[in-house]
């Protein structure tokens, strides 16, 4: 029989929530932040996508080895470990004086986040025994995340109409400071007793694989297959080939690469880059449309942001309990055709839609999201034992890093590469060239430069900017609702009668 977690152990939960809320709430602020730091850093829209997307890149890379590592050292010490480097980089980010400076930053809240990722979900793993329990606390997880989705928006515009761009990373101090005082009071360590030797060698090829890959999906979606994305490709495929090769021969490997023999582990890794992919990708769409074209400020459009993160923690409180009459895998393929939806429903976006349409898009697929994200985690962490669930956790991680990396430059990128199209044909030949750069980089540069034209040349390229931007969200949207209806066969194919075999059982 499982033990039943104590009151302590919800209280523990509490906490584990807090840094879940911090890395959510650190993207949805950014978003609404953007617009601001573009006026005043103007990186290009290359810089722009890597300020965004560069966190994750580094996220993505060491999360594997961190999940390793906090079996090792202790998860609630790397927990902590964590908290201090991610409020540190906080403190950079917010008083950065040019996009390199923020770039930097951004990279060193990925090495922070790294080692804060795989520790929540393996603790929750080591302190909920009980089946339903553990599956109600990954629920209010999930849900966390939505609530710091949903809180992000609404701090950071108050902070945006009020402070300086930077302010918004600010707010990490004290999240990180009540993390740093509460976890060694409510929190227990757990770590591998008997971990094995320690691999660099490993260590190396697994940073060195995903930096590579992830790069080059980055760089080959701006610039198309040149000879940087094919090189990169080719070299972080060969040392992620290395990687499971010395992980199989290994006596103690960094992860173990049996748990992809389980169906349903594969499957939920693919399940948490898929979910991960489209709300990070149509989040940042959403954030700029209704900021440039509706023309909300920054605490409005977090106002509004509050309806798809609202339903992400429905889908994300109820799954656990519809779990209970519907198998796991019919409800996260059904999350996943909620996404579909939702992004089909995005391609019908007008420039002068306003915002119903918008908010019922992401509505959709944020509760396709909470749906189908704590059921799928909860896969993860029953597959491997409960010594491991580090890394199994960091491998879950890994597949979610990877897919909020690949969902801002595939879907950002379509819609970029679409917008500038659209702009370099269409604008007059005689238009000033400090008017037609800036206005072909990014809608809100387009939105910008139009106040310095007289009427009714302001408004012809407003409305040029608004429709570029609405065509390049159109395309990516119809692509994802595509993409995500096969997904979601295939993974209701993987997942139907399946049950997990090892370690299901404490």
């Amino acid at each position: 029989m499982n033990e039943k977690a104590t009151r302590k152990d919800w209280l523990g939960l509490s906490v584990l929530v807090i840094p879940i809320l911090l890395v959510s709430m650190d993207i949805s602020v950014l978003y609404l932040a953007l617009p601001a730091v573009a006026a005043d850093l103007e990186p290009t829209s290359n810089q722009t996508l890597w300020i965004l997307d560069l966190y994750g890149f580094f996220l993505a890379g060491l999360l594997i080895t961190m999940g390793s590592v906090g079996d090792r050292i202790g998860r609630r010490r790397l927990l902590m470990i964590g908290a201090v480097v991610f409020g540190a980089a906080s403190v950079l980010a917010a008083f950065s004086t040019s996009p390199e400076m923020l770039l930097v930053a951004r990279a060193l809240l990925g090495v922070g986040g790294a080692t804060i990722a795989p520790s929540t979900l393996s603790l929750i793993r080591n302190m909920f025994h009980d089946p339903g329990q553990r599956k109600e606390a990954i629920g209010m997880w999930t849900a966390g995340f939505a609530g710091g989705g949903a809180i992000g928006p609404v701090i950071g515009g108050f902070l945006l109409e009020h402070f300086w761009w930077g302010s918004v990373f600010l707010v990490n101090i004290p999240i990180m400071a009540l993390l740093l005082v509460t976890a060694p009071l409510l929190v227990p360590e757990f770590k591998d007793p008997n971990p094995g030797k320690f691999d660099p060698t490993s260590v190396v090829l697994s940073i060195a694989a995903m930096l590579g890959i992830v790069y080059a999906i980055k760089h080959g979606a701006q610039e198309g297959f040149d000879t940087a994305t094919i090189s990169t490709a080719l070299g972080g495929l060969v040392l992620g080939y290395l990687f499971v090769v010395r992980q199989r021969r290994a006596t103690d490997p960094l992860i173990d690469i049996t748990l992809f023999t389980e169906r349903a582990f594969s499957a939920a890794v693919l399940v948490q880059f898929l979910v991960i992919f489209a709300l990070t990708g149509f989040s940042l769409f959403a954030s700029q449309y209704l900021q440039l074209l509706v023309g909300l400020g920054p605490l409005a459009a977090g106002l509004w942001l509050l309806i798809p993160a609202g339903t992400a923690g429905v889908g994300a409180i109820l799954s656990p309990t519809l779990s209970k009459i519907v198998p796991t895998g019919t409800i996260i393929a059904g999350g996943l055709v909620l996404i579909a939806v939702g992004s089909l429903t995005l391609s019908f976006v007008g420039a002068d839609s306003g915002i119903p349409l918008m908010i019922i898009g992401m509505s959709l697929i944020t509760l396709g999201v909470g749906a189908a994200s704590t059921l799928n985690s909860d896969i993860v962490l029953t597959a491997a034992a409960p010594e491991k669930a580090g890394t199994a956790s960091a491998l879950s991680e890994t597949g979610a890093e990877l897919g909020g990396a690949v969902g801002i430059a595939i879907l950002g990128t379509i819609g970029t590469t679409v917008y500038r199209n659209r702009l370099q044909d269409s604008l007059p030949p005689e238009t000033p060239p400090d008017i037609a750069g800036p206005a072909s980089e990014t809608v809100g540069g387009g939105m910008a430069v139009a106040e310095y034209l007289p009427a009714p040349l302001n408004d012809a390229l407003r409305e040029l900017a608004a429709s570029g931007f609405v065509d390049g969200l159109n395309l990516a949207a119809a692509w994802c609702a595509a993409g995500m209806g096969i997904s979601a066969f295939v993974v209701y194919l993987l997942l139907r009668g399946k049950r997990l075999q090892p370690h299901l059982v404490d």
